[in-house]
């Protein structure tokens, strides 16, 4: 039997891209999701926190979140696999949009503008805790107000970190990019390889 991982993540994108790749995994719920409301899961940005050391502090505690709930709910042990994506903008980070305003506002800052995604993941299976961090640069082409307004009524961006998914509709939007395009969907799979490597996942 292949070996399997618990994926810590409700993101449809990080699943597919596991499977891309051939990995076997479970999804590991949170109980509010990934995001906000389970108390050892708070996403709240620390003062002066630079987005490098935010991403990765999420992923960590996610992971980590994720080892607890396979002991509180007497699980099959498995690697628990969590990743966090962000976008930073001159310093500011930027996560999913918090409604169609601010998905406005966000879109509109990165028009014509370039920026940076991160997409930090970690793997724990209670002993061992690895972690590593896939850092892209993005370039937007100037977007009309129009394009925004149609782009967010497809209701796409509600759900993404920066209001936008690379691999939808907003694709029309980006000029170039540099880096992983699979870390800007939001699993880096050249870095999960690696972190898969270490805990002994074989891929081929």
């Amino acid at each position: 039997m292949n070996p399997r991982i618990y994926l810590a993540s409700k993101s449809p994108r990080r699943r597919d891209l596991l499977r891309q790749i051939g990995v076997q995994f479970d999804v590991l719920t949170f109980r509010g999701g990934e995001r906000g409301e389970d108390p050892d899961v708070d996403e709240t940005a620390v003062s002066g926190e630079g987005v490098e050391r935010y991403v990765e502090r999420l992923a960590l505690t996610k992971a980590q979140a994720g080892v607890r709930r396979i002991q509180w709910r007497k699980l099959l042990r498995h690697p628990v696999l969590a990743a966090d994506t962000a976008l930073e903008l001159n310093g500011d980070i930027i996560g999913k949009p918090t409604g169609t305003a601010d998905a406005h506002a966000i879109l509109r800052r990165l028009s014509g503008r370039r920026h940076r995604v991160l997409t930090a993941l970690a793997i724990s299976d209670g002993e061992r805790t690895r972690s590593k961090l896939s850092i892209s640069t993005v370039k937007f082409r100037e977007l009309s107000d129009l394009e925004i307004r149609h782009y967010i009524a497809t209701g796409e961006p509600m759900d993404k970190a920066g209001a936008y998914g690379i691999q939808g509709k907003a694709a029309v939007f980006i000029e170039e990019i540099h880096g992983s395009y699979s870390g800007i969907m939001g699993l880096p799979l050249f870095e999960t390889a690696q972190l898969l490597e270490t805990f002994g996942y074989p891929l081929y």
